[in-house]
């Protein structure tokens, strides 16, 4: 069954933030008033759960409202009655919600057009259960390390603020001659002290301009560029992106959406430049004939293993199995490089910056010795 992509138009300037910065950045409301991927997890699996019992979907729809606990989610999905009930269709009235992203659009629209809606809305749970999954084991991996980080940088300002003075103060006092390294440590605390505000404003300045640049396409290739070519960080995040694209496909030729199709709507959904770059390409090489793994063996993002699986698919007609599996794979990869990048940073951490702490430590004992000597 075919499908035409003629409504599938990219808009310009924007970008759909379906990656690690979405779920690290976007996703985060301190009000609660974000549709987190949490909650479309669960509106999604409740919703496919409601239409497979029969009922219709206005009344799922309504059904999964009183279910709300916040106010805010019962608004949103109360809209959404609200759309249907005025003659629109369901992918229509997500459309209309600022709440819900173009894949969600597209993909709803696809399935009421294929008469598969109820398998697309459940497809979507499992979508969103991945999504956070990912989410989580990204976030285990960084929660410790970064708890360390901050405790340390803590303590090193606070030797930098305190510590530090009283005991320049003390070696004033007594006219002791510093060694080379002791000098340093106080220009930087004297420095630190002075001006500390502009190091605060220096940095909520580098955090506004990065929140505005992110969408900006410089600055998705300088990033990009930079972050894959960091060792295993790199890596880590290619599999997630390979992660997603496999789900998403596996996603829409569940819903029996031309291949060729689904590598447009991919392209639009992933906000990652290098992947986005590849699918065009691979676009306009299936467009002249090409195989999809003929296609994507031209690109270095796509490994081999996935072009080989995606040849045997194609061979034997067998997409969603293939898709589906190579998202599993992915997925034990990102649990497994996860594990393994937590368990690397943090002694990493630990390491870079109990050597600071030891350094401020052991240029302020150094003159404590002389002192000594003297007094005696």
């Amino acid at each position: 069954m075919g499908f035409q992509l003629n409504t599938v138009e990219p808009e310009k300037n924007k970008s759909e933030k379906f990656d690690i910065d979405s779920l690290l950045k976007k996703e985060i409301s301190l009000f609660g008033t974000s549709f987190s991927n949490k909650k479309k997890e669960a509106f999604y699996t409740e919703l496919s759960v409601l239409l497979q019992a029969g009922l219709e979907l206005k009344d799922a729809l309504e059904l999964i409202e009183k279910q709300q606990k916040k106010e805010v989610d019962k608004k949103i999905i109360k809209t959404l009655v609200e759309e249907l009930i005025k003659g629109k269709n369901f992918s229509r009235a997500l459309e209309l919600q600022k709440h819900f992203s173009k894949y969600e659009y597209f993909s709803i629209q696809i399935g009421e057009k294929t008469g598969t809606l109820t398998k697309v809305i459940q497809e979507l749970g499992d979508f969103f259960k991945k999504k956070n999954d990912q989410q989580r084991m990204v976030m285990n991996a960084l929660s410790y390390p970064i708890i360390i980080l901050s405790t340390a940088f803590l303590a090193v300002l606070f030797m930098l603020q305190f510590v530090v003075p009283m005991f320049a103060d003390i070696f004033k006092q007594n006219n002791v001659e510093l060694p080379w390294i002791t000098k340093q440590i106080i220009s930087v605390s004297n420095f630190f002290q002075a001006y500390y505000w502009v190091l605060i404003i220096l940095f909520l300045s580098v955090f506004v301009f990065l929140k505005i640049s992110r969408d900006k396409l410089w600055y998705q290739k300088l990033t990009t560029r930079i972050t894959l070519k960091i060792p295993f960080v790199g890596e880590f995040i290619r599999k997630i992106k390979m992660a997603q694209f496999t789900q998403a496909i596996t996603l829409l030729v569940s819903a029996k959406v031309p291949l060729l199709n689904g590598i447009q709507l991919t392209q639009k959904m992933i906000s990652f430049y290098p992947l986005q770059v590849a699918l065009k390409k691979v676009e306009e090489t299936i467009l002249v004939g090409k195989s999809l793994s003929e296609s994507l063996n031209e690109h270095t993002i796509f490994d081999a293993k996935m072009v080989s699986l995606i040849k045997v698919a194609e061979e034997t007609n067998q997409n969603e199995v293939i898709f589906e599996r190579l998202t599993e794979q992915y997925n034990k990869d990102i649990e497994y490089k996860s594990k393994m990048l937590s368990s690397t940073l943090e002694p990493l951490i630990i390491l870079i910056l109990g050597s600071v702490v030891a350094v401020i430590l052991i240029a302020m004992y150094i003159p404590m010795f002389k002192l000594s000597t003297v007094i005696g």
